[in-house]
């Protein structure tokens, strides 16, 4: 049997709401109880969180009890088991209910019309008990031992409300102990995984976690299994790591044990169900009435938690089940259950399934077989098809061949976002002896694929020269492509003086009459190199014309890689709506197909256009998209790019503790001068700024780039230029800040976008002399220029430091006008810190002002408003900590940052303002 007892869960990782509602159950009003029912998956952690309640029990007895599957057909086993210790006390109960107790423990069974009274005898025993001391029941696995002591616990745990009496169960299912309260335990997500993960292998790759959570789907004990089988080389992320957890680790013979207790028939049907990874019931049910049964003998592996059915999917929780059951038969089995599912598939859209059935089921080499799926894996999802090229490739006739289908089937297997698959199929291409020309120049633009998105861009660029340079003579599309990841890489890396080489190699491939995709590549490339040597007269047409390029794709051309760039070539010219529908359609596009590799990337250049469109709540929503995606692909650049922009919304909303988090997260593998420290450093500045630590942000700034010899995030300077300006314009910093502003200003002239022109005419007059006729002007010129429909932080910050510089110029009647609009705005959009900013110039100004006018709800997180609304209660801070089960230190550092959010100074304000 397994449960979750196996699961060594060091401080329970990821399962704080469940001990949570653990703690609130035990540490109710004496003189009540009640029930919770914890369920999930095999190996997610129910017997782990049972042993923490026997340790959070204090002065309650526990009795304790499991669900043994060796005895789920002897009634009352379980009850018999749990209610041991207690049956010195059944002399107590009225006659009727002690005859008909001790006669079920004793194995006597109950009849149907004597059931009431033996649950009441049960309640009436644990009630006699908890008398002298309150009591907590736990019953782990209750569904797998009988179902006789399952239904007697739920009709206690039903009726415990007065009764100081805890009842905690678990179960792999909710289908048991109707109308007691439940919790489902889902799956751990990336930190808890890897916080699970670096407990047993402390200097584990933090990209290897995040795959290893992955693979084991976010459950505990598969997560546990695949920590004691990893080489060293896998840790470091240099070997591919295992596709699924090991099979004779403790879930896998876990789920062994249970499916040696299932009938032959459910065997079956189940080795029919793992064989099928579409799920499609009616097939299904097709193959099991060939096999002489019924799709309906799935029943009892339904219920030991091996397979799951609905109407539209039967799918395995796991795939280590899938792979348990497909082993628990001998190979003759397998081979013909394959051929007994392509014999029920047999209509025209289903030729790649019937074709992988067969091919499963054959012995090499096959070449015929080999070709049919070759020629079915044209029109699947990418996932389907590296499938079916990998099979292909191992029915191959010659080493070639193989290696040529492999190869493609890697390509597949990342266009899946699958990269640790792809790494295996090239991986085995090499095995099978050398290949042509041709094919070892794919594997190579892969490969620089692979590197760029996944873990060593530095070393991306290198490769994808090299094979696009191999490749170009017979894919000049193909050889493109390298160049324009190639180009992104050198950017990612702040290499930007590396990318003049690409440029010069892309226009090398050009051609008069190219079609739209290579004229898309070729246009991009040009208009990168000229717009980073600041060219924009050049850079400008190119970049537009790839914009315009890009909205006319269709058919074939019409993918995600030539949308992102057409997306790249919209932010750079600065048409934001335009680059915004283009990232759209990627997403869309790549979602469609199932092109999972481009995702992220295409959520990047959203959140990028969103930023730019002043939608910034938009902008963190697509990040934290991209994030999730990357991280489930393993693209650790990406993941690294959105934790980045995550970093600095947060900054800009002067959320000082998620900023620092996200910042944390992207850890100290960022090289200096890569986009991911830029964005970090960025969003540091604007802390900085918003703290008033004006050196320090321009120092951070300034260290972005350096333009002169190519180095470093130009691209983010530019974007964080108007930040930089607005620290460095009283400190040592203000030359690099007007050189900064030169570079950003050449730009912003080269484009139609008035807000990009509204923020080059706000830093021009933040850097005018102090009070001076010409920083007035360009602050008004500013405002005129914000679009009216966008924008509206940026707007709102203009105008508090026009009306800062108009306080300072002794013009207070003035200066109120704008600050009371930009303290309005900043209320509406939650900006607190930029609000509170507007109110400390407006009592500067002479004007007597409260704090921003803002729910405190909108203002604090979930944490914080239940620390302040425990405040405005009267509760003392360590009777805080005491309740949430915090520090002192913890509730006092909240506190601070309440105080700071909602503009209060004390505890009196506090009250006053949730009020």
């Amino acid at each position: 049997m397994v449960t979750a007892s196996t699961v060594q869960l060091t401080g329970l990782r990821g399962r704080d709401a469940e001990c949570a509602a653990i703690r609130r159950l035990l540490d109710g009003p004496p003189d009540a109880g009640g029930a919770l029912l914890l369920w999930g998956e095999p190996g997610a952690g129910r017997s782990a969180l049972v042993g923490y309640a026997h340790r959070q029990a204090g002065a309650r007895t526990v009795l304790a009890g499991a669900g043994l599957a060796e005895e789920a057909l002897l009634p009352y086993a379980g009850l018999q088991r749990l209610l041991d210790p207690l049956l010195d006390r059944a002399d107590a109960l009225p006659e009727p209910q002690r005859g008909v107790l001790r006669a079920a423990l004793a194995g006597a069974g109950c009849p149907a019309h004597r059931r009431l009274a033996l649950s009441m005898a049960v309640l009436g025993l644990l009630t006699a008990a908890a008398r002298e001391r309150p009591l907590l029941c736990t019953m782990d696995d209750v569904d797998q031992g009988d179902p006789q002591t399952a239904e007697v616990l739920g009709f206690v745990a039903r009726r415990l409300r007065e009764l100081p009496v805890a009842v905690l169960l678990t179960a792999g299912t909710d289908a048991v102990a109707g109308g007691v309260p439940r919790h489902r335990l889902r799956p751990l997500d990336d930190r808890a995984g890897a916080a699970l993960l670096a407990d047993r292998l402390p200097r584990l790759d933090p990209a290897v976690a995040v795959a290893l959570t992955a693979v084991a789907g976010g459950n505990p004990q598969a997560l546990v299994d695949l920590a004691e089988v990893l080489t060293p080389g896998q840790c470091r992320g240099d070997e591919p790591l295992p596709e699924t957890p090991p099979v004779d680790g403790a879930l896998g013979r876990g789920y062994r044990a249970r499916l040696g207790r299932l009938p032959a028939d459910t065997r079956r049907v189940l080795l029919l169900a793992a064989l099928d990874p579409d799920g499609d019931p009616a097939t299904l049910a097709r193959a099991a009435r060939a096999a002489g049964t019924a799709v309906e003998a799935l029943a009892p592996a339904e219920a030991a938690g091996l397979v799951r059915v609905d109407a539209r999917r039967v799918t395995l929780p796991q795939p280590l089940a899938r792979a348990v059951v497909a082993q628990s038969v001998p190979l003759a089995a397998r081979r013909a259950a394959h051929l007994l599912l392509a014999g029920v598939l047999d209509g025209t859209d289903q030729r790649l399934r019937r074709a992988l059935h067969r091919a499963t089921a054959a012995e090499p080499p096959a070449p015929a077989l080999a070709a049919e799926l070759e020629a079915a894996a044209g029109d699947a999802a990418p996932a389907a098809a590296a499938a079916a090229l990998a099979r292909a490739a191992e029915l191959s006739a010659t080493p070639r061949q193989a290696a040529a289908r492999l190869v493609g089937a890697a390509r597949h297997a990342w266009t899946a976002g699958r990269p640790q698959w792809a790494r295996r199929l090239l991986a085995d291409s090499r095995v099978r002896g050398p290949a042509d020309p041709t094919t070892a120049a794919r594997a190579g633009l892969l490969r620089g694929e692979l590197e760029l998105r996944c873990g060593a861009p530095s070393a991306a660029s290198a490769t994808l020269l090299a094979a696009a340079a191999a490749v170009s003579g017979v894919d000049r599309l193909a050889a493109l492509g390298a160049l324009v990841r190639a180009g992104e890489a050198v950017c990612f890396t702040g290499d930007q003086y590396r990318y003049a080489e690409v440029a010069r190699r892309a226009a090398a491939l050009r051609r008069p009459g190219d079609p739209p995709a290579a004229e898309l590549m070729t246009a991009l490339a040009a208009g990168v190199a000229a717009t980073l040597r600041g060219d924009h007269e050049r850079g400008g047409p190119a970049l537009r014309r790839v914009v315009v390029l890009g909205n006319r794709l269709t058919g074939p051309a019409l993918t995600p890689a030539a949308l992102t760039c057409a997306a790249v070539a919209g932010l750079l010219v600065a048409v934001d709506g335009a680059a915004h529908r283009l990232a759209e359609r990627a997403v869309e596009v790549a979602r469609a197909r199932g092109e999972l590799s481009l995702l992220s990337r295409a959520l990047e250049l959203r959140a990028i256009a969103e930023y730019w469109l002043g939608r910034h709540d938009a902008a963190a929503d697509t990040s934290r998209e991209g994030l999730r995606v990357a991280r489930e692909t393993g693209q650790v650049t990406c993941a690294g790019v959105h934790l980045g922009m995550l970093a600095v919304l947060a900054a800009v909303r002067a959320d000082r503790d998620t900023s620092l988090r996200r910042i944390r997260e992207i850890g100290e593998a960022a090289a200096p001068y890569s986009r991911p420290r830029a964005l970090a450093q960025w969003a540091l500045a604007v802390l900085d700024l918003v703290d008033n630590r004006h050196d320090a942000a321009a120092a951070r700034l300034t260290a972005l780039a350096r333009p002169g010899i190519g180095r470093g995030q130009v691209l983010i300077q530019v974007m964080a230029t108007p930040y930089l300006v607005e620290a460095a314009a009283g400190t040592a910093h203000r030359p690099a800040a007007t050189a900064a502003l030169a570079v950003f200003d050449r730009w912003a002239s080269s484009t139609a976008s008035p807000s990009r022109r509204a923020l080059s005419a706000r830093c021009h007059a933040l850097l005018a002399p102090r009070g001076s006729a010409g920083a007035e002007d360009g602050f008004r010129t500013a405002l005129r220029l914000h679009p009216a429909d966008a924008g509206a932080f940026e707007r709102a910050r203009t105008e508090l430091l026009l009306g800062r510089e108009l306080r300072r110029n002794r013009r207070p009647r003035d200066a109120r006008e704008h600050l009371h609009t930009a303290r309005e705005t900043f209320g509406l959009l939650g900006l607190t810190a930029w609000a509170e900013q507007a109110t400390t110039e407006l009592r500067a100004a002479g004007e007597s002002v409260g704090t921003p006018d803002q729910p405190a709800a909108r203002l604090l997180t979930g944490q914080q408003l239940r620390i302040a609304q425990l405040v405005a209660e009267g509760a003392t801070n360590r009777e805080i900590a005491a309740r949430m089960f915090l520090s002192t230190r913890t509730v006092d550092h909240h506190l601070r940052n309440i105080f700071h959010r909602l503009g209060i100074r004390s505890r009196t304000e506090l009250a006053r303002a949730l009020t």
